[in-house]
C-alpha cells in the first residue's frame, strides 16, 4: 500500500490595495491550483481577492499563524515594500521569497509583471534556487533596559524626530567610540539594503555576496562623516546624547518603528537568521544594477573583445 505525499504548497502574498496586483494574484492562484499546487492566502487578502477555501488546494490563514509554515515558496506580488512585509511575516520559517515586481525599481523582486507565465512554470518545475541574505538584529537600550528588539533586511535608520532640530549622536564600532555627529540621522545597512536608503544617502553599493555591515551618516555636521563598511562580525552602535534637545526615531525597513528618547542606545549586529530570496536566473549582479537603474553602457566592447580573443584574431 502506497501513501500519498502531501500536496506542494505556495504562500501567495499580494498588495491587494492595487487593482493590477489583485489581477496578477488571481491569475497566479488559478495557474498554481490548476497544476495541483496548494495555495495559501492571508484571510484579509483572500477576501480582497474574492476567494474562499476549496478542494484542499486553497487555504486561508491569519497573519499570526506562521503563514509560511509548510510552504515551499512565498510568491510576493507587489514592489520591494511587499517583499519586506513578506520577510517580516515568514522569516521564522526561512521560506524563500520570490517577488513579482509591480513597483518602480523593484530591486528585491526576481520577475516582472510581463513574465508571470514563465514564473509560474519555473515554480511548477522547481526551476529556481534560493540564496541567503544577511540581515540585521537591532535592539534599543535605555539605561540597562532593552526597550525594543527587531530585525532588518535592508536597513535600520536612526533619524531625528523633528525637522527643526538636529540629532546629537555618538557612533561606536566594536565597543570603541568613533565620532560625535550633529546630524539628521544614521543609516546602518546590509549589502542587500545598499541599493535602498543607503544608496540615496550616498553610501556605497555592495554586491550581495559580500558579507559586511554599512554605516552612513545623514547630513552630518562633522569633520569626519564618511560612509563606512565594516566586518560582518562587528557591532555598530548609535547613542543619542542625553543632553540633546531633540529626540529621535528608529525605523527598520521602513516598517517597524520606535521612539528614541535622549540617552537611548541602538545596537546593530549581524542577524542570527538570514532571509532567503528565490532566484530564477543566475544573472550577475552587475546586470541587475544596469537593468534596474537603467545605467548607460553604450559603447562597451567587452563582449566583442572576448569573441576576438577566443577566435584568436590578431591585433594587427
Amino acid at each position: 500500500m502506497t501513501t500519498q505525499s502531501p500536496p506542494r504548497r505556495v504562500l501567495v502574498l499580494a498588495h491587494t490595495g492595487r487593482a493590477d496586483a489583485r489581477d496578477v494574484a488571481q491569475a497566479c492562484v488559478q495557474a498554481l491550483t490548476t497544476q495541483g499546487i496548494a495555495v495559501r492566502l492571508l484571510e484579509d487578502e483572500a477576501a480582497d481577492l474574492g476567494l474562499e477555501p476549496c478542494d484542499g488546494l486553497l487555504e486561508v490563514t491569519r497573519h499570526d499563524d506562521a503563514p509560511g509554515e509548510g510552504c515551499e515558496l512565498v510568491l510576493v506580488i507587489g514592489g520591494d515594500g511587499s517583499i519586506l512585509r513578506a520577510a517580516e511575516l515568514t522569516r521564522e520559517t526561512s521560506t524563500p521569497l520570490l517577488g513579482v515586481n509591480l513597483g518602480h525599481v523593484g530591486f528585491l523582486a526576481e520577475a516582472e509583471q510581463d513574465h508571470v507565465d514563465s514564473t509560474i512554470s519555473s515554480i511548477v518545475d522547481r526551476d529556481y534556487t534560493a540564496e541567503d541574505r544577511l540581515t540585521l538584529d537591532v535592539r534599543v537600550l535605555v539605561g540597562n533596559d532593552e526597550k525594543f528588539a527587531t530585525f532588518a533586511l535592508n536597513e535600520a535608520s536612526v533619524e531625528k524626530a523633528a525637522r527643526e532640530r538636529m540629532l546629537e549622536v555618538v557612533v561606536e564600532v566594536d565597543g570603541r567610540p568613533l565620532s560625535r555627529w550633529g546630524c539628521d540621522g544614521v543609516v546602518c545597512a546590509t549589502p542587500t539594503g545598499s541599493t535602498a536608503y543607503n544608496f540615496s544617502a550616498g553610501g556605497p553599493v555592495v554586491w550581495p555576496e559580500v558579507e559586511a555591515l554599512l554605516m552612513v551618516p545623514l547630513s552630518a555636521h562633522a569633520l569626519f562623516a564618511r560612509p563606512m563598511v565594516v566586518a560582518p562580525t562587528s557591532v555598530l552602535a548609535v547613542e543619542v546624547l542625553s543632553n540633546t534637545e531633540g529626540s529621535g526615531v528608529l525605523w527598520c525597513d521602513g516598517r517597524r518603528t520606535v521612539d528614541l528618547p535622549p540617552g537611548a542606545r541602538i545596537e546593530v549586529r549581524r542577524g542570527a537568521r538570514p532571509v532567503r530570496l528565490a532566484r530564477l536566473q543566475q544573472a550577475p549582479f552587475t546586470d541587475r544594477l544596469v537593468a534596474k537603474f537603467d545605467l548607460p553602457v553604450e559603447g562597451w566592447r567587452g563582449a566583442a573583445e572576448r569573441r576576438r580573443r577566443d577566435g584568436g584574431e590578431s591585433d594587427a
